[in-house]
């Protein structure tokens, strides 16, 4: 059995709680190694919707063991509210869920700092979901981060915020936000070390545990949160998160080498979306683009904010399949297309009055551009359907391009939003 990385393909939302929660039961461990709480992988299972943005979709099969690697940047109040909300909910957690100690903690003063700087930006805003993921991560980079091993030592803990907050306070005031008084820093300290004795339960090491699981042989999947063109490194920065989404980093996030990696599904929608500012070559402002929105259901499961909408974009897949690996494709919403009578595909840009077929490596040229549009048949309904060969021939017409595009297998297509709406080609755990 391989072990298995999930991975949006395009700029998040694509369904990847879905297709974890397809695959989750058949690994061992379910492990989360980017990105914190501005994720938001829904699932629904006999009619009951769940939202999870920290805890790793595999947590709704019993037999599975769920981590939180060192890549994480983890919001422990949330994190404890969304362990509550599904022990509430029957689902057993104790004993399942692993959070690294190396995992850095998101705290008050990141979503104030996050919050401000968004004000201040204006109409350059980047569309950041306001929850202190990227200032988090850029006390990591800079090594001024607290980490989850800290709650448990409180002279080191409150040293880190004070040295923090000294700096911090500044800027605030210079982005029009009062500074913290040490009465507010010390009861910041009383709050997050209670946090900490409260999560120790669930705290360890957790890229030794999986080293150890894998030499037992047992299969581990690991769950992207956002998705490729939002990687900070190689999506259209600035207008990115503040992670690594790419496949690669899931060895990283987790605390293993690039050997435990031996698949990468790369999810995508039927059609495309995007959330907040940056470039978006397919995007429709019209009734078409309204009527994927309200067909789909294209709100954020974290903020609740529209969704952009467009046609798919084989560009920036295949740029997407480069830069994660992406061995084989699941695609989700494909009954968001039903009834449409008309297709469109993007298959190229226009730059300049020039053709180009690859994904333009300098984000202002990717404002410029121009979709060029195959047209392909509609179809009509295809949920009901048990198999690819259930699907209408314009639906399956549909399926077979997109595989060749991308130059790779389709391995799931989804024809619904609940657990069990999918048709599976092949199991990427068996290849």
């Amino acid at each position: 059995m391989a072990n298995v990385v999930v991975v949006g393909a395009q700029w998040g939302d694509e369904g990847k709680g879905k297709v974890v929660d397809r695959y989750g039961e058949r690994a061992a461990w379910v492990v989360r190694y980017q990105g914190g709480n501005n994720a938001g992988h829904t699932l629904v299972v006999a009619g009951k919707k769940t939202v999870l943005h920290l805890v790793p979709s595999g947590i709704l099969h019993p037999s599975v063991r769920c981590a939180i690697g060192n890549g994480v940047v983890v919001d422990p109040k949330i994190l404890l509210e969304e362990l509550e909300l599904l022990s509430a909910q029957g689902v057993e957690v104790e004993g399942r869920i692993l959070v690294s100690l190396g995992a850095h903690l998101i705290l008050p003063y990141h979503k104030r700092l996050d919050l401000a700087r968004e004000r201040f930006r204006g109409v350059d805003k980047i569309g950041t979901t306001g929850r202190g993921i990227g200032p988090a991560y850029e006390d990591k980079i800079a090594r001024r981060g607290v980490r989850v091993a800290d709650l448990y030592d409180r002279d080191r803990f409150g040293g880190l915020v004070s040295q923090r907050l000294a700096e911090l306070n500044a800027i605030l005031v210079a982005n029009g936000d009062p500074a913290y008084a040490a009465h507010e820093a010390e009861a910041m300290l009383d709050e997050y070390v209670a946090y900490g004795e409260r999560l120790q339960k669930y705290v360890g090491n957790v890229g030794l545990t999986l080293d150890r699981a894998m030499k037992d042989g047992k299969s581990i999947l690991f769950e992207g949160a956002q998705g490729t063109l939002l990687d900070v490194d190689h999506g259209t920065y600035p207008f990115v998160t503040s992670s690594n989404t790419v496949a690669g980093n899931a060895a990283t996030g987790a605390g293993l080498g690039p050997k435990a990696i031996q698949h990468v599904v790369g999810i995508t929608k039927a059609y495309t979306t995007r959330v907040g500012s940056g470039p978006f070559p397919t995007e429709l402002e019209d009734e078409v683009g309204e009527k994927l929105r309200a067909v789909g259901d294209e709100f954020g499961a974290t903020t609740g904010r529209p969704r952009r909408c467009g046609w798919l974009d084989f560009v920036a897949l295949r740029y997407a399949v480069r830069v994660s690996g992406i061995d084989s494709v699941a695609l989700t919403k494909l009954d968001v297309l039903s009834g449409f009578s008309e297709l469109l595909v993007c298959t190229a840009y226009e730059l300049d009055g020039e053709r180009i077929e690859t994904f333009p490596d300098n984000v202002h040229d990717l404002q410029r551009v121009k979709p060029v549009y195959e047209s392909m048949e509609g179809f009509g309904d295809v949920r009901g359907a048990t198999s690819v060969a259930d699907l209408p021939k314009a639906a399956r017409v549909y399926l077979d391009r997109i595989a060749r595009e991308l130059d790779v297998r389709i391995t799931l297509v989804s024809v619904g939003p609940g657990r069990g709406e999918d048709l599976e080609a092949f199991d990427p755990f068996r290849g």
